[in-house]
């Protein structure tokens, strides 16, 4: 049996790169699953031929990986090519999860960084504790929106498709409140640490 693995997730725009580096200043080992769907299409990506073979030489780029703004517009208002991407995307993202995840002996646990854990149903017979980082709507608005520079109207479609606020709560083992200061979030961050070095 590995080290243990636990997860993190949280609404767009709560914070959840920023959460990660405080845990990885600390020694957890972090695998962050954005970046493995970064790599899955990219030029060369595991993911692209069949991302290639179902939606068509449109959808790729002229290096050769996806075309990231097109096939947003598309998953936006298509439910069935959402499924469709997700359906190519989702298992191989949560193989190369648990590959990275398993191969790390250098920390006494891994944080694995899954934007939608809940909604994909993949994780929680993996996971021994699931951390929420937890913000009001308003700030994940405007957070979202300084980083993308996406109007609120576009952000507050994206959290619709998210499981919302209330439930995210209860299904969670661990939640952290990022409503205040970094120093505020660095200090829960720092108690969880030393919960989950324990277990």
């Amino acid at each position: 049996m590995s080290h243990p693995c636990h997860g993190l997730t949280g609404g767009i725009g709560s914070g959840k790169s920023t959460a990660a580096q405080l845990f990885a200043d600390l020694g957890a080992r972090i695998v962050d699953t954005d970046l493995i769907s970064h790599e899955l299409t990219a030029p060369g990506g595991a993911a692209m031929s069949a991302l290639r073979e179902h939606f068509g030489a449109d959808y790729v780029n002229a290096q050769g990986g996806l075309e990231r703004a097109k096939m947003r517009t598309l998953v936006f208002c298509n439910a069935a090519a959402k499924q469709r991407l997700e359906a190519i995307l989702h298992p191989l993202i949560y193989r190369q999860a648990r590959e990275r995840a398993e191969a790390a002996t250098d920390a006494s646990y891994t944080l694995v960084v899954v934007p939608l854990l809940f909604e994909s149903g993949r994780y929680h017979d993996w996971l021994h504790r699931v951390i929420v980082l937890d913000c009001p709507e308003e700030e994940q608005v405007e957070r979202t929106r300084q980083r993308s520079g996406l109007g609120e109207a576009q952000v507050r479609a994206i959290m619709a498709q998210q499981i919302d606020r209330t439930h995210r709560i209860e299904l969670a083992d661990d939640i952290l409140h990022n409503d205040g200061s970094l120093e505020d979030l660095r200090r829960q961050v720092d108690a969880l640490h030393k919960r989950l070095m324990m277990l």
